[in-house]
């Protein structure tokens, strides 16, 4: 009964059985096989736009080499301080780039504050040698706080970021889980509303370890070939890649895998909402859930079974559960009930 993370859950059959079928014959390597080239047809048709995709097996190559693409060395990123680039991929941004700072803009909920990302940007000295140049924003879609950014948040970011010459990045980890949680088209959640490169993310639904660089500029990838060889992401056997995601694409199964991964996160905070003296850190809008417990029952949670991370203020009794395509909806319910009596327990106390 594990809600540690998306991660922790297996791969959806129908993407074994792609990659089984990937397995015969013989194909042209690095990324000139059928399978990689019909991937990013895909991938056109489903943002409806011309794209250039490079399939890649981790979310942190996929996000320091797009980052790569938009920043010099000398350039900075401007991003949430909870973000992955910022606290979770040890230093792979600013390596890649060859020493583009991370600037953090802060914000609820982990999406930054278009406020504070304004003033940040016209209080800079654009063209001073003595200070980085800012040429890129990131923004987490879902976030790490579990928040979806609506279109018209995104667009408000984007626009300032335009309005000053910088480049836009979406991290897509959670791009499904967001995605259904809108009900729009991907297309209106990225570059409708001016992103430049996507990251988009497949691992934590469902894949074995696929992810892709989108790029919708297409002048932005120019280098990326060069970046993803240099930096050893480049797989010979890129069929194997390109077949997750090609079955992860077909018959929508991606779409399928998150709608499921938010119902039961649903379920689980409107059950856990009924019980008494249960609190929550953020919303939830996807698939994380943020609730605050007495730290009592969070270890006799652990002791009947259940694994999830402690998150927030060290003590502070907040946990993170993550519920994924594969969450069984028995766990769901017994983590509810075994919170329930838990908590009577305590209040009896």
């Amino acid at each position: 009964m594990n809600f540690k993370s998306d991660n922790v859950h297996g791969c959806n059959p129908e993407i074994l059985a792609g990659l089984a079928e990937a397995a015969k014959g013989t194909v042209d390597s690095y990324g000139d096989d059928p399978v990689t080239q019909r991937v990013e047809a895909r991938l056109a048709e489903v943002f409806e736009h011309e794209v250039t995709v490079f399939p890649m097996t981790t979310g942190s190559s996929v996000n320091a080499l797009i980052l790569a693409s938009m920043v010099d060395p000398w350039g900075a990123v401007l991003a949430h301080p909870e973000s992955h680039i910022n606290v979770d991929e040890c230093g792979a941004p600013e390596m890649f780039t060859g020493g583009a700072k991370i600037i953090p803009i802060e914000g609820e909920n982990a999406i930054m504050d278009s406020g504070t990302l304004k003033t940040t940007l016209d209080g800079y000295s654009f063209g001073f040698v003595h200070a980085v140049q800012p040429q890129a924003i990131s923004m987490t879609q879902a976030t790490e706080a579990g928040a979806v950014m609506s279109l018209d948040e995104i667009a408000t970011l984007a626009g300032i970021a335009k309005d000053k010459g910088l480049k836009v990045h979406m991290d897509g980890a959670r791009f499904a889980n967001a995605l259904v949680a809108l009900d729009c088209s991907p297309a209106e959640m990225t570059w409708k509303q001016g992103v430049d490169v996507l990251s988009f993310g497949a691992t934590k639904n469902g894949c074995m370890a696929a992810e892709a660089a989108v790029f919708f500029n297409k002048d932005l990838a120019a280098t990326t070939h060069y970046r993803r060889k240099r930096a050893g992401h480049l797989v010979s056997k890129m069929r194997f890649v390109s077949a997750q995601l090609d079955a992860y694409l077909a018959d929508d199964l991606w779409l399928g895998n998150a709608r499921h991964a938010n119902a039961m996160a649903d379920r689980l905070t409107e059950g856990l909402k009924q019980l008494p003296g249960v609190d929550f850190m953020s919303p939830t809008m996807a698939n994380e859930i943020f609730p605050i417990l007495p730290r009592a029952v969070t270890a006799k949670l652990r002791e009947a079974g259940f694994d999830f991370y402690d998150w927030g203020t060290p003590g502070a009794g907040g946990i993170r559960l993550v519920t994924a395509y594969a969450t069984d909806p028995a766990d769901v319910e017994a983590f509810i009930e075994k919170a329930r009596g838990l908590l009577m327990e305590d209040a009896a106390d």
